[in-house]
């Protein structure tokens, strides 16, 4: 199970404020603090990046390289964007992402194709709406897998976001229910292994304390887990999750067990 670190996004204002400076600094300590919990990749995402986009966002990947050769996963909506970031890339690289929304169809799935990379394809509506249930998820996925499929990209380059949503939604512990069984049963649907990931932190989005959010993620995340998810991006500044995870990967290994393996 991938553990990628959400932490490095404008929606900060220190990072944000690097951003606009080019201010190499701040942006990494924060990754260097991720790496030290223990992450195995780095989410980069700059936000729309309306202005100097190209160099902001080769500036961004230019500047985490010089301090870790681990995974980016390239989180923008910005094409242009996007391909200057992949063009500055020299470690692993992710776009992270596309759905069945016509403009990434059209502007960020060729990406994939151009520079080789893997791709996140959220289960979304062509309206970027989250579907309401299990079985709209599903046929979402294969809508989505068969797009895929037509690009020419080997199916092995795909990682489906079947979509958590805020647990303070209406239906939102519903919505969630239906993510575990979707990450359970797309092999079978698709007929082949798929990966899968999820963007834990987007469970407790909204007001509510801290530690109640942490407890919610860390209950969460066993299931996500068990369900057989493959790549959880999350706070790495929540040292108790990325333990959980750590110590989900060890249960759930064929291993012989030993108590150095837990975290």
């Amino acid at each position: 199970m991938l553990i990628v670190a959400d932490n490095l996004q404008a929606a900060r204002p220190d990072i944000y404020k690097a951003i606009e400076g080019f201010d190499a600094k701040p942006i990494q300590e924060l990754v260097v603090r991720c790496l030290r919990a223990g992450i195995d990749a780095i989410d980069i995402n700059p936000g729309p990046l309306k202005h100097d986009a190209e160099k902001r966002m080769a500036f961004l990947v230019e500047t985490v390289q010089e301090v870790t050769g681990k995974t980016l996963f390239l989180d923008t909506t910005n094409p242009v964007a996007l391909e200057a970031g992949l063009k500055a890339a020299k470690n692993p690289v992710v776009i992270n992402g596309f759905s069945l929304e016509p403009k990434k169809i059209e502007h960020i799935l060729p990406l994939a194709g151009k520079f080789g990379t893997e791709i996140v394809g959220y289960l979304l509506l062509p309206n970027g709406h989250v579907p309401p249930g299990y079985e709209e998820r599903l046929n979402v996925a294969i809508e989505l897998y068969t797009v895929f499929q037509r690009s020419g990209l080997p199916p092995e380059k795909l990682i489906i976001d079947p979509i958590v949503v805020p647990a303070l939604w209406e239906d939102g512990l519903a919505q969630n229910q239906a993510v575990l069984s979707v990450i359970q049963t797309l092999p079978d649907v698709l007929g082949r292994h798929v990966r899968t990931m999820v963007g834990l932190s987007n469970l407790t989005t909204g007001k509510a304390p801290l530690e109640k959010k942490r407890v919610l993620e860390m209950a969460y995340l066993p299931m996500l887990a068990y369900s057989g998810v493959s790549a959880i991006l999350l706070n790495a500044f929540r040292l108790d999750t990325v333990r959980i995870a750590r110590s989900c990967e060890v249960l759930l290994s064929s291993k012989v067990f030993t108590w150095q393996e837990i975290p």
